[in-house]
């Protein structure tokens, strides 16, 4: 696998771009809506139709363009339109027909029907979408389209919210000798809790596989990239990933789970977990990345409950935001995940780049140098390691402090 520095226009035949539609208002600080990218909507396609995979929000509210998505991935694809500042969530029949209304517009600049476009929605919930804007929009944006790198780069910061940079990612890969691409952009800062968070995530692939095996890819990935992070235990209505693959790589299309496939998802999960990380990096008002792994679970389920409960833990946050090593916090949370396991047999070391500390033993607490562990709190990313010692199973999740910024960006987030 060879890791690249492209966008979600580097896999063959697919192009986007980015703009300012009207959709994000002025707030008294001069600053353009959410954030200081004025960008309010993106536009992806593709050259030809492609086969499409998605993972949506639990959520049982769902926004309209969720609804809309998780019935038409089963068709061939031709573009995604996604804006940002208005989640058209719980906006009734009206959401509703507004996505269809969106998906049409597009459908008709690509000569395509409405089924054949995705749309998606992130901002605020529960106010209808300016239809005029967004149908102008849509054919602004769409007249600017690239298969340049910039119109990737501009399509991931109209996605943004309250995130703080765009995020990309993007991998190489060999499949019977033909260069296979991925690449993907995503969007999460805030409302971001396990089984999917208030993200939207557009990976394009030029990749040859059939519906099935994009779809099992697909969701493997998610369940250890974008299943495994948090930020504030908020779970969002418009969570929403997407994988669409064009074919134009020309390898010989990928049906079973071969070692074609095995590289395949590779390279996917790759770009998954990137993605996924730089959400839980750049938590609304975070300062610290936390990293917890867990090894020595009975099982995989039992690995994945402890390290998300860990990651979870407002107080846990808390603590790493004060660079505080109270690992009893971290005990807690394992304790109350629903996980299996014997605190007899615990073992939590503390890491970063300033070094390590243990502060628990085989159930046994250790008394440990306080200035030492606040110095390796002090760095920017932090790891939990958890050791049970109750089987082989492992797992891994990310999250990030909690600030005193993380009640500023949300007390006013509407206003």
């Amino acid at each position: 696998m060879n890791i690249t520095s492209g966008n979600v226009v580097s896999p063959k035949g697919f192009k986007a771009a980015g703009a300012h539609i009207g959709l994000k208002k002025s707030k008294p600080d001069g600053n353009i809506g959410l954030t200081s990218n004025s960008k309010d909507m993106a536009v992806i396609t593709s050259d030809v139709p492609a086969v499409a995979s998605g993972c949506f929000t639990t959520n049982i509210v769902k926004a309209a363009p969720v609804l809309w998505d998780m019935e038409k991935t089963a068709n061939k694809i031709k573009g995604i339109v996604a804006n940002s500042g208005n989640a058209n969530a719980c906006t009734g029949e009206q959401g509703l027909k507004d996505a269809a209304d969106t998906a049409a517009r597009l459908a008709e600049l690509e000569g395509v029907k409405a089924e054949n476009i995705l749309v998606c929605s992130t901002g605020v919930i529960g106010v209808n979408l300016p239809m005029d804007t967004i149908l102008n929009g849509v054919e602004s944006v769409h007249a600017l389209v690239t298969d340049k790198s910039e119109g990737g780069e501009s399509a991931a910061q109209a996605i943004m919210t309250t995130d703080t940079h765009a995020k990309k990612a993007s991998a190489e890969i060999d499949i019977g000798g033909k260069t296979v691409t991925i690449g993907g952009m995503a969007k999460g800062s805030g409302m971001i809790n396990p089984n999917m968070a208030t993200m939207l995530c557009f990976i394009t692939t030029d990749c040859a596989i059939s519906k099935p095996m994009l779809d099992k890819a697909l969701k493997a990935c998610v369940k250890d990239s974008f299943n495994m992070i948090c930020v504030d235990g908020d779970m969002s209505t418009n969570d929403t990933v997407l994988c669409l693959a064009n074919g134009m790589a020309d390898n010989n299309e990928i049906t079973d789970e071969n070692a074609d496939y095995a590289e395949f998802k590779k390279a996917l999960m790759y770009v998954c977990r990137t993605l996924a990380i730089m959400c839980a990096d750049d938590g609304e008002g975070a300062t610290k990345l936390i990293e917890a792994n867990v090894k020595g679970a009975r099982d995989d389920e039992d690995a994945r409950k402890i390290a998300l409960s860990v990651v979870s833990s407002s107080l846990l946050k808390a603590a790493m935001f004060g660079e505080d090593a109270n690992w009893g916090r971290v005990l807690c949370a394992m304790g109350y995940s629903g996980a299996e396991f014997d605190p007899m047999s615990v073992t939590i070391v503390f890491k970063s780049e300033n070094g390590e500390i243990k502060l628990m033993d085989s159930g046994k607490p250790i008394v440990f140098d306080e200035e030492k562990a606040a110095d390796i709190l002090s760095a920017h990313k932090i790891y939990i390691d958890m050791l049970l010692n109750e089987g082989k199973a492992e797992a891994t999740a990310w999250g990030c402090d909690l600030t005193y910024d993380y009640v500023k960006i949300n007390g006013d987030y509407r206003s």
